[in-house]
């Protein structure tokens, strides 16, 4: 994959509906914060692990300036009304050679239709191509569509439970749970 910034693939939802998933812009700050005000406060503890639904500038400017090295985000976007707007994303952070942390969000009104997995699809393409070998993550335990997420994606799955989470290890080689 050549240049990432210009990502773009189109998907259909369960309910037929287009959305393309493409690149994160930094020109897409005001669509991003708000897709923030139209996800519930449950849905952004689930991502953020709190109530996060305000973001300091570092945190915007974190999010939006990707490099699409290290730092891989894809959003998803639909025809809403008269626009488009942005409904859910996913991105992944190397963490260390060959080992990235993988993490999404989807807007309420979305989750359900398959967003999140077409996200997955297409961020572990990409990091596949990057040759990256891991992805983690941590999810709440209660947060029950990201862990069936996980374990429908096609890759070998580790999960290793902790009081207040679950450790994911995704294996880039396809494989089964354990």
């Amino acid at each position: 994959m050549n240049d990432l910034s210009h990502y773009s693939a189109v998907e259909r939802l369960r309910d037929g509906q287009p959305v393309e998933i493409r690149a994160l812009h930094p020109e897409d700050r005001e669509g991003m914060l708000a897709a923030v005000d139209h996800t519930s406060e449950r849905s952004l503890y689930r991502r953020f692990f709190g109530a996060k639904r305000h973001f300091t500038d570092k945190e915007i400017d974190f999010f939006l300036n990707v490099d699409f090295v290290d730092h891989v985000a894809l959003v998803a976007v639909a025809n809403e009304g008269e626009g488009r707007v942005i409904v859910g994303g996913g991105r992944y952070v190397v963490t260390r050679p060959g080992q990235a942390e993988v993490a999404f969000a989807v807007v309420d009104q979305y989750q359900g239709q398959g967003i999140g997995a077409a996200l997955m699809r297409h961020l572990v393409g990409i990091a596949r191509a990057a040759g990256l070998r891991e992805l983690t993550a941590e999810v709440l335990p209660d947060n029950a569509a990201m862990l069936k997420l996980f374990e429908r994606c096609g890759l070998c799955l580790v999960k290793r439970r902790e009081a207040q989470v679950v450790h994911v290890t995704l294996h880039m080689s396809a494989g089964t749970s354990s």
